[in-house]
C-alpha cells in the first residue's frame, strides 16, 4: 500500500515518519559525525512525508573519516582474497534475503516503483558475485615480454591505491552508492563514502549489511552532508575519487583532483537515442522503449530521451508507442503492479515541466502526458511524448532527466547514427532492429559508451563483466570488468635482469654492442615477437 499522504508535510513537525526512528538510530550509528552534529530531516517523494532525521558531517569529520580508513585500508590490504570473497558472496546473498526492507526504502527515497527498485537489489547482488568470483583473476600478477627473451622477466603488479571517496547521487540509492564500493574494496582499498542527502538511508542499510557479512567497520566509513562542503572534503582527501552525477559538477571535481594529481573516475549526464529500423519488430521495440524511457520516471542517467524512427514504420510504431504510455499506472504503492512512480524532488518537477513547456511554447506536440500529477503524489509528472521537437527547444540537446521523449523520423540508418552523436553527450543508445549483425555494425558508428541491441538500457548495464561509461561529456573511466576494479589500483612493473647488464659487457666496445644489438632487434622482429 502506499504511504499515508498527510496536509502539509514538510512543515509539520507532527507528521509520522515513513521509517522506523529506531531503525534510523541504528543506521545513524555508522555516520561519521560529532555528537552534537546539525541534524536533516529528509522527506519521500512518494507523498512528501518526513522520511528520517540522520547526523550532518562537517569537513573535519570526514578527515576523520579518511583518517580512520587510512588506518584500517593497511590491514584490510592484507586480507586473504580467499577471504574478501566469502565476506562479498556472503553479501550478496544477504541484499537477496533483506530486499524487502532494501526495496521499501529504495521506494520511499526515490519515489520509483517496487519493480525499477529491485533492478537495484540484483544490481547489487550481480557485482557482488562478479567481483568475489572476478577479482583474484583481474588483480593476479601478470607476467610481461621482457627486453631480452628469458634473460629480461617481467612482472606486473597491482596495488591499492589506499582511501577511494565515492561521492554518489540520489536517482539510484542503492546501485550507485555500493556497487562503487565493491570493487574498491575487493581490490585491497578502503572507501570513505559520501551519499546524496536524499539516498543516505538506503546507502547507510547498505553499508549494515556489508558490516553483517563481515567487512570490518572502520574499512567503510560513511560521511553525510552537502556537495560544496562534505563531498568536496571526500574529493580533497581521498587517493582515488569515484564520482557519479552531472556533467556540470563532474567538470568541477575533475578540476579539483587533477590539481592533485590524483586518479578519479565519472560518470555524467547523458541524452541517450534508440534508434527504431524499418525490420524492428514493433512489439518489442515499443515494449522496450516504454521501459528505457520511463523506468525510474526518466531520472536515469542512461534513460533515453530520443526516439529515432525510421519513417516507413513511424506511423504505427507512434500510434503504439503512444497507447502504451497512455496505459501505464501510474502509483506511489510499496508493491508490484505500478508501471510509473515520482520525480525525486520540486526542482526535477520544475525542470521537466519547464522543459515541456518550453517545448509546446515553441511548437512541438504533446502526443500524451505533459502535465503534473497532484492528485497522485506532490512531485508525479505524467509520461510524455512530443514530435515536432526543434533545435530552438531546450529538451533537443539538454537533458531533461525525466518522464519525457521526443520522435524524430529519420530515413536511413546513416542518418539515425548521425541524429544520435549530435549531442554533447555519450552514455547509452539503443538499436531496434530483426538483424542483429546490422544492430551490431550501427551500434559501432554510435559515438557512446554502451550501445545495446534489441533492448534499452539493462542489457549492457547489468551485463556487469564488461565495461560500462562514457564517451565525450558523459565521464571518464568505466565501471564494472576490469576497468572497473583495476582503476582502484596501481600498477606496478618489477623487472629482473639475468646474466647480462643492459649495457655493453667487459671488453665489448660500445660501437660492437650496438651492431650486436641492431642484428638481435631485425632477428626478434623476425620470429615474430612483440
Amino acid at each position: 500500500m502506499a504511504p499515508d499522504l498527510i496536509a502539509d508535510p514538510e512543515t509539520d513537525p507532527t507528521a509520522t515518519y515513513a521509517v522506523d526512528p529506531a531503525l534510523v538510530r541504528r543506521l545513524a550509528r555508522r555516520v561519521v559525525a560529532g555528537p552534537r552534529a546539525e541534524q536533516h530531516t529528509s522527506h519521500t517523494p512518494l507523498t512528501g512525508a518526513p522520511l528520517a532525521t540522520l547526523p550532518l558531517s562537517t569537513a573535519a569529520d570526514v578527515v576523520m573519516a579518511v583518517d580512520a580508513a587510512r588506518t584500517a585500508q593497511r590491514s584490510w590490504a592484507r586480507t586473504p582474497m580467499e577471504l574478501r570473497e566469502r565476506i562479498f558472496l556472503r553479501y550478496h546473498d544477504l541484499v537477496l534475503e533483506r530486499q524487502v526492507q532494501l526495496l521499501d526504502t529504495v521506494q520511499l527515497e526515490s519515489g520509483k516503483t517496487r519493480l525499477q527498485a529491485f533492478e537495484e537489489v540484483a544490481d547489487v547482488a550481480l557485482v557482488a558475485r562478479h567481483y568475489a568470483r572476478s577479482a583474484a583473476a583481474y588483480l593476479r600478477p601478470r607476467r610481461r615480454g621482457g627486453l631480452f627473451p628469458v634473460l629480461t622477466q617481467s612482472v606486473e603488479h597491482h596495488h591499492p591505491r589506499g582511501v577511494v571517496g565515492i561521492v554518489s547521487p540520489w536517482n539510484y540509492p542503492l546501485s550507485l552508492a555500493i556497487t562503487d564500493a565493491i570493487p574498491a574494496l575487493m581490490a585491497g582499498n578502503a572507501v570513505v563514502l559520501r551519499p546524496d542527502l536524499q539516498a543516505s538511508l538506503t546507502a547507510l542499510q547498505g553499508v549494515q549489511l556489508l558490516t553483517e557479512a563481515g567487512l570490518p567497520e572502520s574499512v567503510l566509513q560513511v560521511v553525510l552532508g552537502d556537495g560544496p562542503t562534505v563531498g568536496q572534503a571526500v574529493v580533497d582527501l581521498a587517493d582515488y575519487v569515484c564520482f557519479t552525477g552531472s556533467t556540470a559538477t563532474g567538470r568541477r571535481v575533475a578540476t579539483s583532483v587533477a590539481s592533485r594529481l590524483t586518479g578519479f573516475s565519472l560518470e555524467l549526464g547523458g541524452k541517450n537515442s534508440m534508434y527504431v529500423a524499418e525490420d524492428a519488430s514493433l512489439d518489442k521495440a515499443v515494449e522496450g522503449a516504454v521501459r528505457a524511457c520511463f523506468s525510474s520516471a526518466g531520472q536515469l542517467c542512461i534513460s533515453v530521451e530520443r526516439l529515432l524512427v525510421h519513417e516507413s514504420v513511424a506511423d504505427e510504431f507512434t500510434r503504439r508507442f503512444v497507447a502504451a504510455v497512455k496505459a501505464m499506472r501510474l502509483g506511489a504503492d510499496l508493491a508490484y503492479g505500478v508501471d510509473m512512480g515520482s520525480l525525486v524532488s520540486a526542482a526535477q518537477l520544475a525542470r521537466v515541466t519547464a522543459h515541456v513547456d518550453d517545448a509546446r511554447a515553441k511548437g512541438a506536440r504533446v502526443l500524451t502526458g505533459g502535465r503534473p500529477r497532484p492528485d497522485l503524489g506532490p512531485y508525479f509528472y505524467e509520461p510524455t511524448v512530443l514530435e515536432g521537437v526543434s533545435a530552438a527547444m531546450d529538451l533537443r540537446d539538454d537533458e531533461t532527466f525525466g518522464p519525457v521523449v521526443a520522435i524524430y523520423r529519420v530515413q536511413t540508418d546513416e542518418e539515425a547514427v548521425r541524429f544520435a552523436n549530435d549531442t554533447d553527450y555519450g552514455l547509452n543508445a539503443a538499436v531496434y532492429t530483426r538483424d542483429v549483425a546490422r544492430g551490431r555494425r550501427i551500434a559501432a558508428g554510435i559515438q557512446a559508451g554502451t550501445v545495446n541491441v534489441n533492448e534499452g538500457y539493462a542489457a549492457a548495464w547489468g551485463s556487469v563483466a564488461a565495461p560500462m561509461g562514457g564517451m565525450k561529456q558523459s565521464g571518464m573511466g568505466r565501471r564494472h570488468g576490469a576497468e572497473g576494479i583495476l582503476k582502484y589500483t596501481e600498477s606496478q612493473n618489477v623487472t629482473a635482469q639475468y646474466l647480462l647488464p643492459v649495457a655493453p659487457p667487459r671488453g665489448v666496445s660500445d660501437e660492437t654492442y650496438a651492431r650486436l644489438l641492431t642484428g638481435a632487434l631485425r632477428a626478434l622482429k623476425a620470429m615474430g615477437r612483440r
